[in-house]
């Protein structure tokens, strides 16, 4: 006698396929329809949110990632308080450094940002956390020397690797912090004085290439001190609105060279 094949005909395959679909769908309605009469409020706090969201931005779960806004999905921001750790950077002659300076406004950028929900690291300047860093952005802040350079010695300064991955998202978040910064602040760009120490920034060989990297010096510590030291939370939100514009993809124009 012949053997029965393998496997049934596919007309009957496809037959017997059909009822256990309508079968398993009328089930599960049942199910469903059980489940959603009996959730209430308190239901939903049995669920961490921040830890689905971060677990998004992981790629553990796939969803569309406009349906989260930007700033909820625990974003990584990582904010390096230039020389602390290492040395006082600039000193001036009433004996502010620069380093004190550079950790004030990091501290308050922290502050604002994780207020905001963002996940944010404070930063040493040779932080061994640097190595392979990955975040959504990383930035060192720094001001520039006490000397007396003249009157047009005032300003903020912002520059990029120029060997980055990604020269469209580097130059994105110039851009961002350039308008906001300006805007906030009512501080000039201080044009011409890009120098190689601020595009060749150490830290930006040192993570990962995804991290898009960028490096500010808020201004003067001589004709920009008191607003550096006195009102050091503009100066912070001038960075806060310049990160924002960046991670959240807001309309910025073009800035014009940045180039040493």
């Amino acid at each position: 006698m012949e053997s029965p094949p393998p496997f049934s005909s596919p007309r009957r395959r496809n037959g017997l396929g059909t009822g256990r679909i309508l079968q398993t769908t009328f089930s599960v309605a049942i199910v469903l329809a059980t489940l959603f009469t009996c959730i209430t409020p308190s239901f939903f706090s049995l669920f961490d949110l921040r830890q689905l969201l971060a677990r998004i931005q992981n790629s553990e779960v796939v969803v569309d990632s406009q349906a989260v806004p930007t700033s909820q999905r625990m974003v990584r921001i990582g904010i390096v308080a230039g020389h602390w750790g290492n040395d006082s950077g600039s000193v001036c002659d009433n004996g502010t450094t620069e380093v004190e300076v550079n950790l004030s406004i990091a501290s308050l950028v922290q502050q604002k940002l994780t207020a905001q929900g963002f996940q944010v690291d404070l930063l040493q300047e040779f932080d061994p956390r640097l190595d392979g860093y990955q975040a959504a952005v990383l930035l060192s802040i720094h001001n520039d020397s006490c000397a007396d350079y003249g009157t047009e010695a005032t300003g903020f300064k912002v520059a990029a690797a120029v060997g980055s991955r990604d020269q469209n998202l580097t130059a994105r978040l110039v851009a961002c912090l350039y308008d906001r910064y300006q805007r906030v602040t009512g501080l000039p760009f201080h044009t011409g004085s890009i120098t190689l120490d601020m595009t060749e920034y150490h830290a930006f060989d040192e993570i990962g290439p995804n991290t898009s990297a960028a490096i500010i010096e808020t201004g003067f510590l001589n004709m920009d001190f008191e607003i550096l030291t006195q009102r050091p939370d503009l100066i912070a939100d001038g960075i806060v609105a310049g990160i924002l514009c960046y991670v959240n993809v807001e309309s910025v124009e073009a800035t014009p060279p940045l180039n040493p």
